[in-house]
């Protein structure tokens, strides 16, 4: 089956490797598939990323200096930081399999890194996030319709969550919205103030919108 590479586009990568070669090699390879990728030598720099930065999946070298990849990974855990995580070794030992195993790992690579063998892994992994956050926007449009009697407002509810950023957030003025579909400046305000009334689409600042899912629900 051939895999549409195309969805790691959008997804944050933290790569562990206290190899400075390799994690400059790997990472340069990678940054033409996803959006970005935090390479770092050691668990510190990776805690701070962790910290800092959104990350959907963790790529960590279990033999660090003075340090362990799968040890990272059950501390991380520890803190309630549950984060896909593919390990990757030069050693074929049976010990750290069955750790991995353990901790839920999601493949165990060998070294030398096959890049099309990491590019697979990362596609497998995402996949079912993807696919989970598409039925769950899917079904947020749904009761969004049902919550709004005007079926010529369909088209611009499924434009609203079609571009909703990771925060719930949309982005957009009337005049840009009218500019995509043909829709009466008078329509589109009662559609916003709909929205606004039942809390589902708040208007937070100039051209800025919050989607609150909550709502939906109640």
């Amino acid at each position: 089956m051939n895999k549409n590479l195309d969805i790691l586009k959008n997804i944050n990568i933290l790569y562990l490797e206290d190899d400075e070669n390799l994690l400059k090699h790997t990472s340069d390879i990678l940054e033409d598939f996803v959006a970005n990728i935090y390479g770092v030598k050691n668990t510190i720099d990776a805690m701070k990323i962790l910290l800092e930065k959104k990350v959907d999946v963790i790529i960590s070298d279990i033999q660090l200096e003075n340090e362990n990849g799968i040890n990272f990974l059950k501390y991380i855990k520890s803190k309630d930081i549950l984060i896909p995580a593919i390990l990757t070794t030069a050693h074929t030992d049976t010990n750290y399999l069955i750790e991995s195993i353990k901790l839920k790992v999601e493949n165990y690579l060998l070294k030398p890194i096959n890049i099309d063998e990491l590019l697979n892994s990362l596609y497998d992994v995402i996949l079912p996030k993807i696919q989970e956050k598409e039925i769950k926007k899917n079904s947020n449009i749904i009761k969004t319709i049902g919550a709004i009697t005007d079926s010529k407002q369909v088209e611009i509810i499924k434009y609203i969550f079609n571009n909703l950023d990771e925060n719930n957030n949309f982005f957009g003025s009337y005049s840009e919205i009218m500019e995509q579909f043909s829709i009466s400046k008078p329509t589109l305000i009662k559609l916003f103030k709909d929205l606004a009334d039942k809390n589902i689409l708040i208007k937070i600042s100039h051209k800025t919108y919050q989607f609150d899912e909550k709502s939906l629900n109640d």
